[in-house]
């Protein structure tokens, strides 16, 4: 009995069909590739610079939370031993700078209170001749404040050594405990210095004696963060007052 046309028509259709899917080997069309992300496509140069930002991004915003959470003090106690001012360079006549006489007002200020009966004046020859402490301290008298209430660390040369070199004058009389005076822009740094000190101690800033439209607390902010950063990577490993025991 033969096929019917539709029959043979349908067969050859189906067997046409077959024929098209079944793979063909070695001459199939290839596999479209799997697209690479942004990053994979960009040469080893390029991607390492990026990684350099990243880390250089990562330990300004490490610096700048770190200053952000800096203690404030490890003490709730209103009267110290001691009040410690911490240096800046005079001017180059050897009169006090801005900073400087701003924290040796409020030093002033904070006797007057009696928030402490002595002062310790940190700071030595930085960028100019004249020795900070000295000029902190012949202001500071001329202010009203007795020779004798007056103690000095001539030979520090940056924040370390100001907060190491007081904290060995404080032990060496038996005072455990200080306010300690500065720039606000500079606290946040000597915290986390001071906090790593065994005494009780609280930070105070000096408000700046320019206008504000003339006080450079956005430069010496960004001077800070840098410092900080210098610090934590580097010299926080260093510091003396640490290594040495005291």
């Amino acid at each position: 009995m033969e096929a019917s046309p539709l029959s043979v028509t349908r067969a050859e259709k189906h067997a046409s069909t077959r024929k098209a899917s079944r793979p063909t080997g070695r001459g199939s069309a290839p596999k479209p590739r799997r697209r690479l992300g942004w990053l994979s496509r960009l040469s080893w140069k390029v991607r390492a610079i990026l990684a350099c930002v990243a880390v250089v991004l990562g330990v300004f915003l490490w610096a700048i939370l770190e200053r952000a959470l800096a203690p404030r003090g490890n003490t709730a106690q209103d009267h110290f031993d001691v009040l410690i001012v911490l240096g800046t360079s005079a001017d180059a006549d050897g009169n006090p700078s801005p900073r400087q006489l701003a924290r040796v007002t409020e030093a002033v200020n904070e006797y007057e209170r009696g928030v402490a009966p002595r002062i310790i004046f940190t700071g030595g020859a930085v960028k100019n001749q004249f020795v900070e402490a000295q000029v902190m301290a012949r202001t500071a008298e001329g202010q009203g404040i007795p020779a004798s209430a007056v103690f000095l660390d001539p030979a520090a040369r940056n924040t370390i050594e100001n907060t190491c070199n007081a904290f060995g004058i404080m032990r060496s009389h038996g005072w455990e405990s200080a306010e300690v005076i500065s720039s606000p822009s500079h606290l946040p740094r000597a915290a986390l210095m001071l906090n790593r000190l065994p005494m009780r101690w609280r930070v105070h800033a000096a408000p700046a004696l320019e206008p504000a439209d003339r006080d450079p607390s956005a430069y010496q902010t960004a001077t800070e963060i840098l410092k900080t950063v210098y610090y934590l990577t580097w010299t926080r490993q260093r510091e003396p007052c640490v290594n040495s025991g005291q």
